[in-house]
């Protein structure tokens, strides 16, 4: 069949595929309903930018000093059942962190050890569930399949924060009990699945096999170009991080009211990853996934000055909207262009730099607000990552001209050694 015959078949015909995508839903409602939780509760006991922003790097820190192990896991074993085991430890952390504050025995530290733990959990979670999808379904389908993952990623991200204020202001033990529910469906859910494909076989353990991720992706500039780029935009531009501060210092709203904030990118993202779904990027994917970024940056900004929570809202709805294309775009490149006996350890390392990005980047906010204030360093993150869209659009040419999304790895025959 003609890989545009194969492209327009949906991929909610495979079977596996649907079982994975609303797992990945009840995976990323647990996750940011208890961000919400995790956020607003420290902030409430510390009333310090500084500890919003440790809630970030004790989440990244597993995932820095885990990466060159998990990347091996993920192509040696059963992706499936990392994925399932690792669902169920962020269900019983959340478990625990329920029992605690049901008992009002929670304390910040034991806030931080739960965050760590659960950060442990999904630095094995993150690449091999990034590596699963492209053996669910034909390779001609792989970039509507990410755009539906990603669809998948922000339908959650829309019910979670909301779901999230709204249940804590229940108690503090509501919403993680919950998340612990949605985490072992989640479980049973990833436990079911059948890949259409076996994974590449394996391959004894060396020095070199281990930072084959690392040497793949040196040597494959558009996907350097495509993984830093997000690494340093999204590090200098976390605003989101910032929300519990926006919302009762700047807005003066309630835990409702960082529910909203929290929901609006998640809504301008999840309708842009439903139109790339069933429009999916043919042409020019290098400039619009530049100017995504530049867009991303200049949203920054406007809501750094916004005091309307109604326009603050909607600017972060464009916010969200930039960030899924890049992502859409920035996700199809690195699955496509790695082979499957490559997959885990790249995308190990790609989760790597969005951990960093995501999880360093909200420490790097909480600092530089408590160094410069919230409003300025806000300000200051989105200038930045304007800046280097335009400098990296110099570094990597290759990716800037970028037409189509079509992976080479198919035609490299590349053995991890």
């Amino acid at each position: 069949m003609p890989d545009q015959e194969i492209a327009a078949k949906s991929v909610f015909r495979e079977p596996s595929y649907v079982r994975f995508w609303f797992a990945r839903i009840c995976s990323t409602v647990s996750f940011q309903v208890a961000g919400v939780a995790v956020g607003w509760q420290v902030y409430a006991l510390t009333r310090s930018t500084f500890a919003l922003g440790m809630v970030g790097l004790v989440q990244f820190l597993p995932m820095l000093l885990l990466t060159l192990v998990v990347g091996q896991v993920a192509d040696r074993f059963n992706r499936k059942t990392i994925i399932s085991i690792c669902q169920l430890v962020e269900g019983s952390t959340l478990a625990l962190l329920a029992v605690s504050s049901y008992l009002h025995r929670l304390h910040p530290f034991g806030i931080y050890c739960a965050v760590a733990a659960i950060g442990a959990a999904r630095a094995f979670e993150a690449p091999s569930t990034q590596a699963l999808v492209p053996s669910l379904v034909e390779d001609a389908q792989v970039p509507q399949a990410i755009a539906w993952s990603t669809s998948a990623n922000q339908t959650a991200s829309i019910v979670g924060p909301a779901l999230g204020g709204l249940l804590y202001a229940l108690g503090s033990y509501v919403p993680y009990g919950l998340c612990a529910c949605l985490f072992c469906m989640a479980a049973l859910l990833s436990s079911t699945i059948v890949p259409k494909r076996q994974m590449a076989g394996k391959t004894p353990v060396t020095g070199q096999s281990v930072l084959a991720g690392i040497h793949y992706i040196r040597q494959h500039r558009n996907i350097l170009g495509a993984i830093s780029l997000d690494l340093f935009v999204v590090l200098l531009g976390g605003a989101t991080a910032l929300l519990p501060a926006y919302a009762r210092d700047i807005l003066h709203t309630g835990p409702w009211g960082l529910g909203l904030l929290r929901l609006a990118p998640a809504v301008g993202a999840l309708s842009t990853a439903i139109f790339l779904a069933h429009h999916p990027i043919r042409t020019r994917a290098g400039h619009r996934m530049f100017a995504a970024v530049i867009v991303f940056g200049l949203a920054t900004v406007a809501f750094a000055l916004s005091r309307n929570i109604w326009l603050s809202m909607a600017i972060l709805c464009l916010l969200g909207a930039a960030d899924v294309t890049s992502v859409v775009v920035r996700s199809s490149l690195v699955q496509l262009e790695t082979p499957d006996e490559m997959r885990g350890r790249v995308s190990a390392v790609n989760s790597l730099f969005i951990g960093t990005s995501n999880q360093l980047g909200e420490f790097e906010s909480g600092v530089t607000a408590s160094w410069f204030g919230l409003i300025p360093a806000t300000i200051y993150g989105g200038i930045g990552s304007i800046l280097i869209a335009l400098i990296w659009m110099g570094l990597f040419p290759d990716l800037r001209k970028l037409e189509r999304l079509a992976g080479t790895a198919a035609d490299e025959k590349i053995v991890a050694k």
